[in-house]
């Protein structure tokens, strides 16, 4: 039984070892959570099946052959059904038996007995351990397979593993062969990029050859070959691509050979342009030269012949332009040769034809006018040809152009500027600066339209000019006569200013006035009538426009600047119109004091004809404004409204700051130039002295009587210690009876004088609003005298004169109608 259990216990042993024990599951649970499949469940009754059938050891099998020995008991059919050993078979059976565990011999003691037992015992035990051992011999037989499995999976994972590790350094080795082709490509494309650029490097220096070669092609043709502007635009690039690049080696030899090479191609189309020029000019002399050749002939053979040539020579003198312009130190030098040729050519083609035309002008007896005109028109329509024809070939040399023209200009020049120069009439050279300037306007109208300045909101000042010729400035080419003309005209207006305004000598007719002044009110003629209107427009004066009735002076000072104003500079204009305004000024003061000792009235006159023609004066400087850019004349002297606003607030100030500014001069903070400011202080004090006389006669009598009565008054007072002074009622000039005799003879003076004065006012100035705003003024200083008279009466007879003397409401409504 020990030896039937150790296999038993062998099997035992895997259970023991299970380091944790297994949750336990009924039957319904694990077939509720793991169904089997019919398949399963076949497999499962197949293998039931085969345990149920145990077959018994082989050495319990029955011997078949053995008939002697008695049969042991046949337990075949019943190891596999029962657990028991079987009882022995009857005696009669046994010795037909042959069995293993028959006795082989007849039992016959109790010992053999016993021993035959024991080994039925051990039989039956080993029958029954059969078919443990049997499962037991499986299972080692599974673990040997499965250890043998195990053996092979490991040979398997080291194969695998070896696979793996020979993969990775065939990968290894596959990535490593990869970079270095890739490194191999870049080595190429590299090498390839840097073949290209070698050999794009090199194409500047094969170029060389190239350009030699054609360029010792024997000929003059050669320029005209297409593949001649193509050469000079490579030998173009190559310079500059080798300036740019100077440190490749041998870059400065082949740079140099380059621009020797360009030298050489821009000398050749100076030579076939100069050829050409001579050969044409040779030619169309020649047909000049023959008889009889009609102007348009002329014209043709000046300007047509020459334009036919220009398909074939402007495209080469646009190349030599733009090197020359490219490489100035090398190629300017040829532009200018051919320039030279050009202007030769032409001037010699032009200048016989130029002086027969001036030769027909007689510049010696023709008016000056008329030469200027027609002579600067022909030279204005010459020169204008002249530059056409030269665009055409050139788009360069604008100054020697202009040189070229102005020598043109100085054959008629040279005949002209002597007759400028020796004019003594100052209107014809202000006609002349006419001519000139109309010439010069018409000029500017001719150019094209420049874009608006909306077009072009953002100036970009980076971005060039356009270079090249636009349109000729003919005013370039007049400025130098008219600089003759104007600087002939100023000073011939100095002179008439020194002999006609500063030195002038009045004659008795120039200060008869206020004659002069009535004699104008008289209807005038229709000749009289279209001379006024004759007048510069410049200094028309509204207000005052009967220029007959000024002094000479004036009339010669505004006819003087109104010539000046628009053929001077601005500057030189002012220094002669400060010069003529301060001249005037003097001689109107001076011829003023002279009015005064001829004139009835003497100071009234003398100052009214001051004021007069200051205020005429001060309208044409402010007209002028010493500027040439205002020539919209300002005929308006001031805001009547606030003078007699501060007059009527200020009566106490017998000239208040208003009134100047109302008649055209400004306040006293203003900044004046030197001969306005002399013309302002001048009005003032006329217009103080009119009105201090026209006050000054009615109230005279009242102020003397005031007077009196105030220095009695002081003497009573500073005796009033002595013995009793009389009172200043009983004296025989202070009674009341004098006093108002003293108000008639203020009112007749008043009806006499002061409106004699008002008529007068309204002769001499003419213009309602200055003549109100004196008049106000007079009043004002009336009534100041006259309120001094009212509260030295009121006071003196107790209030007994308030009936007969005016109030200060009822004496300005009376003054006022006796002005009006």
């Amino acid at each position: 039984m020990s030896k039937a259990s150790a296999p038993l216990r062998r099997a035992g042993n895997p259970a023991a070892s299970t380091p944790r024990p297994k949750p336990q599951f009924t039957i319904e649970e694990w077939e509720a959570k793991a169904p089997l499949s019919d398949l399963a469940l076949k497999s499962v009754a197949a293998v039931k099946a085969a345990s149920e059938k145990i077959p018994l050891p082989l050495k319990f099998s029955v011997d078949e052959d053995e008939s002697s020995r008695p049969s042991t008991p046949n337990l075949r059919g019943k190891v596999g059904s029962v657990s028991r050993p079987s009882t022995p078979v009857p005696a009669f059976t046994r010795q037909f038996a042959s069995h293993a565990l028959h006795p082989k011999q007849p039992v016959q003691t109790p010992q053999q007995f016993y021993d035959w037992v024991a080994q039925i015992d051990r039989s039956v035990a080993h029958s029954q351990e059969a078919h443990f051992r049997a499962h037991v011999a499986v299972v080692s037989e599974h673990l040997n397979t499965a250890d043998t499995l195990i053996e092979r999976i490991d040979e398997v994972d080291r194969e695998v593993g070896g696979l793996l590790e020979g993969w990775r350094s065939v990968e290894e080795g596959g990535k490593n062969l990869k970079d270095a082709c890739e490194r191999l490509l870049e080595e190429r494309d590299r090498l390839l990029e840097l073949t290209e650029e070698i050999g794009t490097r090199l194409e500047y220096f094969q170029e060389l050859e190239h350009a030699t070669r054609m360029l010792n092609h024997p000929g003059e043709s050669l320029v005209l070959q297409t593949d001649f502007l193509y050469m000079v635009e490579r030998v173009d690039i190559c310079i500059d691509y080798l300036k740019a690049h100077r440190y490749y080696r041998e870059a400065e030899i082949y740079l140099l050979r380059f621009q020797q090479c360009m030298t050489r191609a821009m000398t050749l189309i100076r030579m076939f342009f100069v050829g050409s020029l001579r050969a044409l000019t040779a030619d169309v002399s020649r047909r000049l030269s023959e008889k009889d050749v009609s102007s348009t002939a002329q014209m043709h053979l000046l300007y047509t012949r020459f334009r036919s040539v220009t398909s074939q020579l402007s495209p080469l003198l646009s190349e030599l332009e733009r090197r020359a312009e490219a490489h100035p130190e090398d190629l300017s030098a040829l532009l200018s040769e051919c320039h030279s040729a050009y202007f030769a050519a032409r001037k010699g083609l032009l200048v016989g034809r130029l002086m027969e035309e001036i030769r027909g002008l007689d510049p010696a007896h023709t008016e000056l006018v008329e030469l200027t005109n027609a002579g600067c028109s022909y030279l204005k329509h010459l020169c204008t040809d002249e530059f056409n024809l030269y665009r055409e070939f050139f788009n360069s040399g604008e100054d020697q152009l202009y040189t070229y023209l102005e020598n043109l200009c100085d054959y008629l020049y040279d005949d002209l500027r002597p007759r400028i120069l020796h004019e003594t009439r100052l209107t014809t050279l202000c006609e002349v600066c006419t001519v000139l300037q109309a010439l010069m306007v018409l000029d500017v109208a001719e150019f094209p339209e420049e874009p608006p300045e909306e077009a072009n909101l953002i100036v970009d000042f980076d971005q060039p000019k356009p270079k090249g010729l636009g349109q000729l400035h003919i005013s370039h080419l007049l400025q130098m006569v008219l600089q003759d003309a104007q600087t002939r005209l100023f000073f011939k207006a100095q002179s008439v200013i020194q002999a006609d305004i500063r030195y002038y000598t009045p004659k008795p007719e120039d200060l008869a006035y206020p004659d002069k002044l009535v004699a104008a009110r008289k209807p005038v003629s229709q000749h009289e009538i279209k001379e006024k209107d004759s007048v510069s427009q410049l200094f028309q004066l509204p207000s005052l426009d009967k220029k007959e009735t000024w002094f000479p002076t004036l009339q010669k000072t505004v006819w003087v600047l109104s010539q000046l104003h628009d053929f001077v500079k601005p500057a030189i204009f002012e220094d002669i119109a400060h010069e003529a305004v301060s001249l005037c000024r003097q001689s109107l003061v001076t011829s003023s004091n002279l009015v005064e000792q001829r004139s009835s009235t003497g100071v009234l006159d003398g100052q009214l004809f001051l004021v007069r023609h200051l205020l005429i004066l001060k309208e044409v400087a402010n007209n002028l404004d010493y500027t040439p850019k205002d020539t919209e004349p300002r005929s308006d002297i001031g805001g009547m409204t606030d003078t007699l606003a501060s007059v009527l607030n200020r009566t106490t100030a017998l000239l208040p700051d208003a009134l100047f500014a109302s008649l055209g001069m400004p306040r006293g903070h203003d900044t004046l130039s030197d001969s306005r400011h002399d013309i302002d202080q001048e009005l003032k004090r006329a217009c103080q002295e009119v009105i201090s006389f026209c006050a000054r006669l009615p109230c005279e009598p009242l102020q003397e009587w005031v007077d009196r009565v105030r220095a009695f008054n002081d003497a009573r007072v500073a005796f009033s210690s002595g013995p009793q002074t009389p009172l200043l009622t009983e004296q025989e000039w202070a009674k009341q009876a004098i006093a108002e005799n003293l108000h008639q003879v203020f009112v007749e003076a008043c009806e006499r004088d002061l409106r004699s004065f008002v008529t007068k006012l309204r002769l001499y100035l003419e213009d309602d609003r200055t003549v109100s705003v004196l008049v106000t003024h007079i009043e004002e200083a009336i009534i100041d005298d006259y309120l001094k008279f009212q509260n030295v009466v009121w006071n003196m007879y107790a209030g007994a004169m308030k009936t007969v003397v005016f109030s200060q409401d009822s004496l300005r409504d009376y003054l006022k109608s006796i002005c009006n």
